[in-house]
Parts: C-alpha cells; structure tokens; sequence
C-alpha cells in the first residue's frame, strides 16, 4: 500500500540533514557515481604527501574514508552542526577541524599544505588555494558541475537559462588558471538520478540547499502535491547531477 503525500512529507522534514551522508535516501533515490572514484583517487593522494588541507568538509564522512592520512591534516568547514560533527569523526584520526566562515582568506599561511582537497564546494576561493599550496602543491576536487539536477531546479523554480551555465568546467579551468595554477585534469560527467518517492525530493532540497534556495515545504507545497502523484502514476522522477574532477598545480617545487 502506498503512503499518503502528507506521511512522506513530514517523515521528510523531520530527518536531520546535517552532514554529508545520504543514507536517508537509501531505497527512495539513487544517484550514479563517477567513474573516477574521487574518495579513492583522493586518498592515494593524502597517502603521498606531509600536510593537506579539506576544504568545506561537511560532516567529514569522505575524508574519514581515506586509508591513510597525512601528519599534518586539517578540515574547514562553516555550518556549525557539521563542526560538531565532522570534529566527532575526524578527531579520532587526528584530524584538526577548524571553523572556517567559507569566506577569503582561509585562515592559513602561505604555502601551508601540500594538497588542498574538497568534495562539493558551495563556492572556489581559486586565489586563497593557490596562496596556501607550497609550490608544486595540488588542489585536488570533485566539484558540482554546470545544470546539476536542472530537472529538479526548473519544476520547482521555472525556466532558468542564465543560470544553466554556472560551474562551467570551461569557466573553472579559467579561473584556476587566472590564481596561478595550471590544470593537470579537468573532467565533468552527466549522472542520472531518480527520486523514487516525494519525500525523498524534500529531503534532498532541504539538504542540498542551494539547488531550490529558500526551499520550504510550504511554499511549494501545491508543486510537491503535483510531483507526489506525478511519481505514483509514471514512476521515478529522473533527474541527472553533473560532477567536474579538477586537479590543478601551483608551479615550481622540486
């Protein structure tokens, strides 16, 4: 038997979202992952290296999933329920988590790290990157690519063209280049979604905030009623996320 509209909603707004773990969605959404492995391909690179730094770790769940960390490891991040949390992870491991206001500058001296990383950054500071990285250092990333779960972003929000061509790769190589870093690798892929339930589209709207900003249940509701009974009679909402791999180097080094 199908549960009503008004039971996957609430059951929706009161999980918690802090974060970066999904596992809420197991079994009402499914998302497909890039063929690159970042956590993996991110780990082999801490294993390598004397300092790194996380950028905007959210709870720090990727970064609790690197085999091998550094001596010097640190993690910023700016939402204070991630703090917490992401300092009750990543501590253990030795792991300095610092406030950071994701705003410039980072607060870190120059040539500080050997490796920057981030997993979905809400925002690319590419001169405070290059500020911190030691010539020859990395910044090594997995960034949230142009049009990401556009579907999602059009139903609730309308046709939105001048915005379809934020996070281009195009643009971020340029921006990367323009902070002084040459680009190694720099890679975006097209992911199908599919949001099984209209609870499972509440959920990811209140956690991934910037895709519908401002996103209320109330003030959508009328749209959310449509989407519910969109889903039970044709099936799975789709949708497609877009992932950009960057890898880019300050020069000089030995």
């Amino acid at each position: 038997m199908s549960r009503s509209f008004a039971e996957l909603v609430a059951e929706a707004e009161s999980a918690p979202t802090e974060g970066w773990d999904f596992s809420w969605l197991d079994g009402r959404a499914t998302e497909e992952r890039p063929s690159w492995g970042y956590q993996r391909a991110m780990s082999r690179r801490l294993a390598g290296v004397s300092a790194a730094l996380d950028v905007q770790t959210g709870g720090g769940e990727v970064l609790a999933g690197a085999e091998r960390l550094p001596p010097t490891m640190v993690a910023t991040e700016s939402w204070p329920p991630n703090v917490a949390k992401a300092t009750r992870l990543l501590h253990p491991r030795g792991v300095v988590v610092v406030a950071d206001p994701d705003e410039p500058p980072l607060p870190f001296a120059d040539a500080a790290f050997d490796l920057v990383t981030s997993r979905h950054p809400a925002t690319v500071w590419w001169s405070e990157i290059a500020r911190v990285l030691r010539p020859g250092g990395t910044y090594f990333a997995q960034h949230v690519g142009p049009a990401s779960v556009w579907e999602v972003v059009e139903y609730f929000l309308g046709p939105q063209p001048e915005a379809r061509r934020r996070r281009h790769p195009d643009d971020e190589g340029a921006a990367a280049r323009a902070a002084g870093l040459e680009v190694v690798d720099l890679r975006t892929e097209r992911l199908r979604m599919e949001f099984h339930d209209v609870g499972a589209v509440v959920y990811f709207l209140r956690k991934v905030i910037w895709t519908v900003p401002g996103f209320t249940v109330e003030q959508h509701r009328d749209r959310l009623r449509e989407l519910h009974g969109r889903i039970e009679a044709e099936g799975p909402f789709v949708a497609h996320s877009t992932r950009t791999l960057v890898e880019a180097r300050k020069p000089g080094g030995a």
